[in-house]
């Protein structure tokens, strides 16, 4: 327990690197690292942890000019480039930032790395055009993503790789997606003003608000009225877009958001499944809020035995586990934890659900084929794949979705089972 004042930087800058310290060690943020932060000190503490976990690369680039030897204590580096990332992005408080780090540092490995955190960030503040200047030089610090990434995005996108590495260094823009059946977006959108906040619409039924805000500021947030979710993640109910009445599967629903889109849109017989308790209780909380209904049971979408009772489908939605690597500036523990050989493994497990779901879809029917991925191997490749071995399949619409300032990046693909 820190003895730290829970309001003050050094309790966020501790926080920040014990978290950080957790996902270098294979841990996830998805796993609730930051809910067990303090509530009042979490929004400091998630700024400090998304924002150092971005830059992959650059703090290690610094600390390794910057120390005699490799560090073996890991919080103590993680305070470090949390520090560091700190003095980046406020060096108008740098004194402050310094002398908060050092009592942080006090609360880490029995208090004896005080000296050396005070020595190194102040170094760091002496050399920081020099050590800016030899970063210009090194791909994976200044790209601030894994090499093994680096040359995959050159590869795939060779015009295009530098403004999706810049687009996964930045904070992601926030986006809410109203509930037609509660209220037209041009209704919300004047309440929004209303409320001294500023959106943009955007696709059928999308707002981009001006900057991020917690959800409990949102008027009507908890009544249902609006929820938050990128533009590229709203075009899988558009695509798929059931027919009223229709039996639709979401087959790997949590938590819950294109669920509930499907559902905003029509009236559905719909399944939702998901592989973890835990997940299925977000899904149904979050349809309730909504005030919407569906089937949720937790089961391996994957094992039609454990779940189907042999009633095929009209629409199936198959959004399937991924590298993450379109959403990595939402996800940036992902640079940290992803190796290059997990990129296969991602792929046997999308061609394992692609394989048994089209089992459960129709003749005359249809699947949305959904990654929140920019490797085409996950991507196109997956469904040449596919395709090559299923002769009743027919694919009717395919779009890479590459990130931007408006959205993430998505890929899908629509297949059509031959009738």
């Amino acid at each position: 327990m820190s003895r730290l004042p829970f309001d003050s930087l050094a309790f966020a800058l501790h926080q920040a690197a014990h978290i950080n310290a957790a996902v270098f060690a294979g841990q996830s943020l998805a796993d609730g690292l930051l809910a067990r932060v303090d509530p009042q000190a979490r929004p400091a503490v998630q700024d400090l942890v998304y924002g150092s976990l971005r830059a992959f690369g650059r703090g290690d680039f610094f600390l390794a000019r910057l120390l005699a030897k490799p560090l073996t204590a890991e919080e103590i580096r993680a305070l470090l480039l949390v520090a560091i990332y700190r003095l980046e992005t406020r060096p108008d408080a740098a004194h402050t930032v310094v002398d908060q780090a050092v009592a942080a540092a006090g609360e880490l490995a029995e208090g004896r790395f005080r000296g050396l955190v005070n020595g190194v960030l102040r170094n760091f503040l002496r050399q920081q055009a020099e050590l800016n200047a030899a970063l210009a030089a090194d791909p994976v610090a200044s790209s601030q993503h894994p090499d093994w990434w680096l040359t995959r995005l050159q590869a795939s996108y060779p015009q295009d790789w530098p403004s999706i590495v810049a687009a996964g260094n930045t904070p992601p823009p926030m986006a809410l997606r109203v509930n037609l059946r509660r209220g037209s977006r041009a209704d919300y959108q004047a309440r929004l003003n209303g409320e001294g906040l500023n959106a943009t619409p955007l696709g059928e039924c999308a707002l981009a608000l001006e900057k991020p805000l917690p959800v409990d500021r949102l008027p009507g947030f908890a009544d249902g009225l609006v929820s938050v979710q990128d533009p590229g993640a709203q075009m899988a109910a558009l695509l798929l877009d059931p027919a009223p009445g229709s039996r639709v599967l979401d087959a790997c629903a949590a938590p819950g958001g294109k669920t509930a889109h499907l559902l905003e849109r029509a009236d559905l017989d719909l399944l939702a499944l998901d592989l973890k308790p835990s997940r299925c209780r977000r899904i149904v909380e979050n349809l309730a809020r909504l005030g919407l209904k569906a089937d949720v049971m937790a089961a391996d979408c994957a094992k039609l035995n454990t779940w189907w009772d042999g009633r095929t489908f009209d629409a199936v939605l198959a959004d399937v586990p991924c590298t993450a690597s379109g959403v990595v500036r939402r996800n940036p523990d992902a640079k940290w934890l992803r190796r290059e050989d997990d990129i296969a493994s991602f792929a046997k497990a999308q061609s394992r659900i692609l394989n048994a779901l089209w089992q459960v879809v129709r003749p005359g029917g249809k699947l949305l084929y959904v990654t929140c991925s920019v490797f085409p191997v996950e991507n196109g490749e997956q469904i040449a794949a596919f395709l090559a071995r299923q002769p009743d399949a027919r694919r009717v619409h395919e779009e890479q979705l590459l990130p931007t300032a408006e959205h993430d990046g998505f890929f899908y693909c629509l297949l059509e089972k031959n009738a």
